[in-house]
């Protein structure tokens, strides 16, 4: 299927390792053009600077100020059809092992900032009457993971968030969608099974192991699959899905609406 995105313009950010990389790559695969934002610029330029023609380059934490008004900046100067809010996760813990220093940073970490860009970018796309945006959480969103107490609570706000501006500029041509990643091998999912390793005084292996067993499919998905998908629902075939939390889980999530 050609995704007709060549010449397309899309922001990614978190785009120096795991689903960010993927999709970047993904979409650059296409004939897109990216804007890739990320904290450590000497990776992004290790990794995509031959990209050059394709791909420019935002160093910075997505946490500031200063780094979304780049963003912002980047999409004034030409124009651009869609943004990938992606970012790593908050600390593991259980909900009484965490203090309100914990909920502030996460705050800060997981929801705010993807709030901030939205409503900095929303607006940009309604006057074109075309874009899309798309939310990478995870599928503690539709099935809370032990001992992930902040991503647990915290992406659960995100997807009400997206759900609530899909709703508003459905009719713009702007669409608005989560996607819920289960497990994959990318580094995000090295802490994950470090905590469950401690917790249960298992070795990393046997722990990894645990959790490839309780995946129907028997595997952790490939950050590459992942971006498959998230290419579609960036490209114009997609015009008619918004509003939604889609689950790459491997079957993981057990209710009926996985």
């Amino acid at each position: 299927m050609n995704l007709e995105l060549e010449n397309q313009r899309f922001i990614i950010c978190g785009a120096s390792s795991g689903f960010g990389e993927a999709i970047a790559r993904q979409l650059l695969s296409e004939g897109a053009n990216t804007v890739l934002v990320a904290r450590r610029g000497n990776v992004l330029r290790d990794k995509f600077g031959h990209f050059e023609d394709q791909a420019s380059i935002i160093e910075g934490s997505i946490l500031y100020d200063e780094t979304l008004k780049k963003i912002g900046k980047s999409v004034q100067k030409k124009s651009f059809h869609g943004i990938v809010f992606n970012a790593g996760g908050p600390p593991t813990g259980t909900p009484l092992n965490t203090d309100m220093a914990d909920w502030d940073s996460s705050w800060q970490l997981v929801m705010r900032w993807k709030i901030d860009l939205a409503l900095r970018l929303a607006p940009l796309l309604v006057e074109k009457k075309y874009g899309r945006m798309l939310f990478i959480e995870s599928q503690s969103v539709k099935q809370p993971l032990p001992s992930l107490t902040l991503s647990n609570s915290f992406r659960a706000g995100v997807v009400g968030f997206a759900k609530s501006l899909a709703l508003e500029i459905a009719d713009k041509g702007v669409t608005v969608n989560v996607l819920a990643p289960g497990s994959h091998e990318t580094p995000a999912i090295e802490r994950v099974i470090k905590n469950n390793s401690s917790l249960k005084g298992i070795s990393y292996d046997k722990a990894k192991n645990e959790m490839v067993e309780n995946i129907p499919v028997k595997r952790m998905g490939k950050a590459e699959e992942f971006a498959s998908l998230a290419a579609w629902l960036l490209s114009p075939h997609s015009g008619y899905v918004t509003g939604q939390t889609i689950s790459h889980d491997g079957g993981t999530i057990k209710g009926i609406f996985g």
